[in-house]
């Protein structure tokens, strides 16, 4: 695994709507597939779903064991490599739990979002980071309108948006 020091997470909680209130959005099927697929492309180590509620939670696991399961392996074998990729999780700090006891250390964490922040970091100064493979770092998504502020101030870092 290349890049086994780079974890991914997509938070569906913490979120927020339009006007700035913190809400839980909704899983979508492209949720799974196509971020995991990126992520087994890029040799990513693990890629989290954050989704606190039980019945989105339900649909989530089903499609996971869907792809797992004998059944779904011979549908769809690559598919089935890239799911084992995912593991759900109810909220961020159970991830970061999961980071620190499978690696022994707690994650260089870095945001992102469609705003510039003081710790805001460049694509090149990352990938030059990571490829030095003394840390690991967590590169956290949003969903919604976006990361409520109060969590990304605790981020380490924020990757610079993508303009255009």
């Amino acid at each position: 695994m290349i890049n086994h020091n780079v974890f991914i997470a997509l938070l569906h909680f913490p979120a927020m709507d339009k006007e700035g209130r913190s809400i839980i959005t909704s899983f979508t099927t492209m949720d799974l597939h196509d971020i995991a697929r990126p992520a087994r492309a890029y040799e990513i180590n693990t890629y989290y779903i954050v989704q606190p509620v039980d019945g989105q939670r339900m649909i989530i696991r089903k499609q996971i064991d869907y792809w797992l399961s004998e059944e779904g392996q011979k549908t769809n074998p690559t598919r089935n490599e890239v799911v084992k990729l995912v593991k759900l999780c109810y909220t961020f700090e159970e991830v970061l739990e999961d980071i620190i006891a499978t690696r022994g250390k707690k994650p260089v964490v870095v945001g992102t979002d469609a705003r510039t922040y003081p710790n805001t970091v460049s694509y090149k100064w990352l990938s030059e980071e990571i490829n030095k493979r003394e840390r690991d770092f967590l590169i956290v998504f949003g969903t919604g309108h976006g990361i409520p502020p109060s969590l990304m101030n605790t981020f380490d870092y924020i990757l610079e948006p993508i303009y255009g």
